[in-house]
């Protein structure tokens, strides 16, 4: 067969330097080889005009459902058969159904070679799910990658799961609750066979238990490679455990701090976060060992009110984040927030995934102590500061004794500078293509089962 792996983007266009999308580099390891295998990423250059391809397989979060619906609809008007998947097909299965001829729901790793056999047979089911226990083996064929506009990071997997279960969070209800390892050694082969750059730890965080963790960190001092990951903020809890990560090469940690307002942080079911004076001991303790801190934050929370902005702003000025996101709350299906929110009625009438009018950034649904324009409005004040030339510089400097180097506060200064470029690009951005209409499936954004003919 021919297949047609796609991974679109949320706006239908191209981006600047995104990272390698690692979720294919797996499929494209577990095809058999006497198939015909093509990679097509619209966030690195346009799709074609045409793709000749007897199964197309896309993936899909919530924030590209709506372009890979679009995409999908073509390929069936012309008779292929579409295979989708990632986290919004598992959340939303019933619905992905309306576009695809098969679902995958959760990993793929059990499943893909089953349902490529099922392909070529003729007799594809309408959906696949298996959990994967065992992460060993798993092939990553990242040749499909060549000859693309990626930036210069390189994407590593150790782990998956989370053993936090945050109100506003899908990965949770994903993974089922499931937290499992990659075999050290399988990871630390795989790093050392990566070219040059700067390595990402995408697991969704990566200080899952301390069984493997030392392991990986005493196979990583030898590789002498700079590194990033998202991790809890108790990771930082432990003095030997922040010495070990700093000489194993760890640059900077994505925390999701979220919101200094412990009231708000009960809400989010993450009171351990205890809110902004663990954060500025945290941030501290951090710094100590070298390692620079990219914090993330969500609004429109019932218990956010204008004072929660000026608080946020403070800290993380004070505290020199290295980068920082500052989001509004969307509400992902799957989640308790997005449930608690739909039986609230605090919805329009149409998916906002779906919906023609939303946009990225703006609120999906009416928060509790402001209007929508008013929260689109106060987090974009923030990201201005904190984004702004001044800012920027100041945090660079202000953290003196980490960026001491030329090569470290060039790198400081070019992803800072990305990130403030890529945010004016993406701010306020349509989802999919706004030139091309989605059937929508159903009037209720929660309804278990859809109906209606979508294909074709």
């Amino acid at each position: 067969m021919k297949i047609a792996l796609i991974n679109p983007s949320m706006t239908g266009r191209t981006r600047r330097g995104p990272m390698e999308p690692l979720a294919f580099a797996v499929l494209a390891g577990l095809t058999p080889r006497h198939h015909e295998t093509a990679f097509y990423d619209e966030c690195v250059s346009p799709l074609p005009d045409t793709i000749d391809a007897d199964l197309v397989a896309i993936s899909a979060h919530t924030f590209t459902a709506r372009r890979a619906y679009q995409i999908a609809l073509k390929f069936r008007r012309r008779g292929v058969s579409v295979v989708l998947g990632g986290h919004h097909p598992t959340l939303l299965p019933d619905e992905a159904g309306q576009f695809a001829d098969a679902v995958v729901i959760g990993e793929a790793e059990a499943v893909w070679p089953r349902l490529l056999e099922d392909a070529e047979a003729g007799e594809m089911q309408k959906a696949y799910s298996e959990p994967v226990n065992d992460l060993a083996g798993i092939p990553f064929d990242r040749s499909l990658f060549r000859g693309k506009r990626y930036g210069p990071v390189r994407l590593v997997q150790f782990a998956r799961g989370c053993r936090f279960n945050c109100d506003f969070c899908s990965v949770h209800k994903f993974f089922g609750g499931r937290t499992v390892q990659r075999p050290v050694e399988e990871v630390i082969k795989e790093v050392r066979g990566l070219g040059p750059g700067h390595l990402f730890f995408v697991d969704d965080n990566l200080w899952t238990a301390d069984e493997g963790f030392t392991e990986l960190m005493e196979g990583l001092i030898p590789l002498k490679r700079r590194w990033t990951c998202q991790a809890s903020i108790d990771v930082a809890d432990d003095p030997e455990r922040l010495q070990l990560m700093s000489r194993a090469g760890c640059y900077s940690i994505l925390i999701g701090f979220e919101s200094t307002d412990l009231f708000t942080l009960t809400s989010m079911k993450k009171s351990w976060n205890q809110g902004s004076k663990r954060y500025e001991e945290t941030v501290a303790r951090l710094h100590d060992h070298g390692i620079l801190v990219y914090g993330t934050f969500v609004f429109g929370y019932d218990e956010d009110t204008p004072e929660a902005f000026e608080a946020c702003r403070k800290f993380c000025s004070n505290a020199k984040l290295f980068l920082a996101a500052f989001n509004v709350l969307t509400p992902l299906p799957g989640t308790p927030t997005f449930d608690r929110l739909e039986q609230d009625g605090r919805f329009g009438d149409v998916p906002w995934w779906l919906d023609p009018s939303s946009r990225f950034a703006f609120p999906t649904f009416q928060p509790a102590r402001m209007d929508k324009q008013e929260l689109a409005d106060r987090v974009a004040s923030l990201r201005d500061h904190f984004y702004s030339r001044w800012s920027i510089l100041r945090r660079a400097f202000g953290t003196g004794h980490i960026v001491r180097s030329p090569p470290s506060l060039a790198f400081h200064l070019f992803v800072n500078a990305k990130y403030r470029g890529e945010l004016h690009r993406m701010v306020y951005a349509s989802f999919g293509d706004p030139e091309e209409p989605v059937p929508i499936p159903g009037a209720s954004v929660g309804r278990d089962r859809l109906s209606g003919d979508l294909s074709g």
